[in-house]
């Protein structure tokens, strides 16, 4: 009964991330097609409105409507957040798993991953992205070449596991192709440590895209983002809180859902959990 609880906590843990995802989600897409205010429009008269009925969250300093540009904001933060994860997992498993098959490629690959390592992730997202220069494309890469030290670690500990089953050396014995066992035995049996990982990747994408347009190496202006409206709001949080209350808990929100999804799915995949049932 009680592994009958446990497993339906799980799944509710689970459940409500993805409902607490979902609703952003929604309001970014509804609240788009529905405000009859542009996000870039200043209106010099209307600066710092409290939230009422025509601005559902305020104005800001130059008279803009907060919440169509939280609508936008989010869309922008998804989009780089699943665009850094993609290219982080797809570059780091394949860095992962290449060095933890073909040990001569093994010292070479991971003393890069290490030199990279060296530098905390949000630092070298910021040195990155002083290079390259602020836009979402520039923000995409260099996030991308923040994660994929962690993936390939991740990746390269899961696949030298997988490596030393009996099942994988049989292949290797039999004369199955590198490709075969490596798309028919370690990618399949990887995943799920690689999935939660990618959740995390998530959420610190989504995070560190706001500290970077907060900095104001992210995003370019006047396209809104949440870290940029936080960074914009900083001035005026004693005498118009909305303006930097709404964007920043925007970024919590989506976050905290990401990493209930992340720790629910840490817990249900976790093989000693399944040895336990």
């Amino acid at each position: 009964m009680s592994k009958i609880m446990k497993k339906n906590n799980l799944n509710s843990y689970i459940i409500i991330g993805i409902i607490l995802l979902t609703i952003p989600i929604i309001v970014s897409i509804v609240g788009s097609l529905m405000s009859i205010h542009n996000p870039l429009e200043t209106d010099a008269l209307n600066k710092l409105q409290e939230p009422c009925v025509k601005y559902l969250m305020g104005t800001d300093d130059v008279g803009r409507d907060i919440f169509t540009r939280v609508t936008i904001g989010i869309r922008v933060s998804l989009l780089i957040g699943l665009s850094v994860t993609l290219i982080g997992t797809a570059l780091g498993m394949c860095i992962g798993i290449i060095s933890a098959y073909y040990k001569k490629t093994e010292k070479i690959l991971m003393r890069i991953v290490d030199g990279i390592m060296a530098f905390p992730t949000i630092i070298l997202a910021i040195v990155l992205a002083g290079i390259l220069g602020a836009g979402t494309k520039n923000i995409i890469v260099a996030l991308s070449i923040s994660y994929i030290p962690t993936l390939a670690r991740v990746t390269r500990n899961a696949t030298l596991e997988v490596l030393s089953k009996e099942y994988v050396e049989s292949a290797i014995v039999l004369g199955k192709s590198d490709i075969y066992i490596i798309f028919n035995y370690i990618v399949p049996n990887i995943l799920s440590q690689v999935i939660v990982q990618i959740t995390y990747t998530f959420a610190m994408a989504i995070l560190h895209e706001s500290i970077l347009s907060f900095l104001g190496v992210g995003i370019k202006v006047p396209t809104p983002s949440l870290g940029g409206m936080v960074n914009d709001g900083r001035n005026y949080i004693s005498i118009a809180p909305w303006v930097i209350t709404f964007p920043g808990l925007t970024i919590s929100w989506i976050v905290l859902a990401l990493n209930m999804v992340g720790d629910g799915l840490s817990e249900w995949l976790n093989p000693r959990r399944k040895n336990r049932g």
